[in-house]
């Protein structure tokens, strides 16, 4: 055997060696529970879809997915945990346009590059915002709520589950376009951004629809419009913001799920059809609907040209709204 051809074989036996630990790994995943990072508190609307499709994968895997709900920081603390987790599969997260989509606008130096640091899995559902105020308010539509605004500039306060967040911004889109002046008070989440409103603490928010529909039935909260451009063929006693008193408003959410980069392709694909397969199930698809939540299942390709046209779409809102980096 000739040096050349000896340095050859070498060389060939050396990759195979290097490919085989990632295969190997892929062959026997999941041998042991996954952690799914959501990084709001639980009873939003992220927490929502991502218990919804973490049970259905426990099912499909023959193994559990626990629901690890990393909160604070506009999701910051849980994605930068995410992208330190080893790429195995056994760490993975549910998160929205708020950490990925938005933070890159609102934060100066953030720890974490969306696009190049995260392995994208799926996109898993859309949901509109639905605006919502405390009874006390002295409002019951959309166009008396700019009226009020515009009578009182400063008085109105809204809340919001953080700087940054999704709904933050579709409220500020709202104040920008309606041009009107209002109050922002940040919490951490969703939930403690839609208890100040039910509370009165908090004038008004825009919220995901699972979290604060039960309040709206129960009189707690009043619903004035939802941020789609059409209404939700489940929930058609809500008009869309547009139509009821800002034309061209649209503001929605989306959640997908992610891994940290480097994820071996085998995972990911069998992560991909579990979401896939669960969210074209006709109960989960009725269930989600019926909640305002819109099942959009898509492939990992997919996923990333919708999280580049999303950084685009919001980097665009952050400088009409005229918010500052951090």
């Amino acid at each position: 055997m000739t040096t050349t051809t000896l340095s050859r074989t070498v060389a060939l036996a050396f990759g195979a060696l290097t490919l085989w630990p990632a295969a190997a790994l892929a062959q026997a995943w999941p041998s042991k529970t996954i952690r799914m990072v959501v990084p709001f508190p639980a009873g939003g609307g992220v927490d929502y879809i991502g218990r919804i499709v973490g049970k259905s994968l426990s099912d499909r895997l023959g193994q559990q997915v626990v629901v690890d709900n990393r909160p604070g920081a506009s999701g910051i603390i849980a994605l930068e945990a995410l992208k330190a987790s080893a790429p195995d599969g056994y760490t993975i997260a549910a998160a929205s346009a708020g950490p990925l989509a938005i933070n890159p606008h609102i934060f100066a130096k953030l720890p974490y590059d969306s696009l190049r640091e995260f392995t994208h899995i799926a996109n898993m559902s859309t949901f509109p915002y639905l605006l919502v105020t405390h009874p006390s308010l002295p409002v019951k539509n959309v166009k008396e709520l700019i009226a009020l605004a515009r009578a009182r500039p400063g008085e109105v306060t809204y809340s919001s589950p953080g700087t940054g967040n999704g709904q933050h911004l579709a409220t500020a889109l709202f104040v920008s376009m309606a041009k009107v002046q209002m109050l922002h008070i940040p919490y951490k989440g969703n939930a403690p951004s839609v208890v100040a409103v039910v509370s009165g603490e908090a004038h008004l928010t825009h919220s995901s629809i699972p979290s604060i529909l039960p309040h709206v039935r129960a009189g707690r909260v009043r619903a004035l419009g939802v941020g789609n451009a059409q209404r939700i063929p489940s929930l058609p006693e809500f008009p869309t913001i547009a139509e009821a008193g800002l034309p061209g408003f649209e503001a929605f959410g989306w959640v997908g799920m992610i891994g940290p980069a480097n994820m071996p392709r085998d995972i990911v694909q069998r992560l991909n059809k579990g979401i896939v397969d669960t969210l074209k199930q006709k109960d989960i698809i009725n269930r989600m609907l019926s909640d305002g939540a819109v099942p959009s299942p898509s492939s990992p390709e997919e996923f990333t040209a919708y999280m580049k046209a999303e950084l685009k779409k919001w980097g665009d809102v952050v400088k009409l709204a005229n918010i500052k980096p951090e």
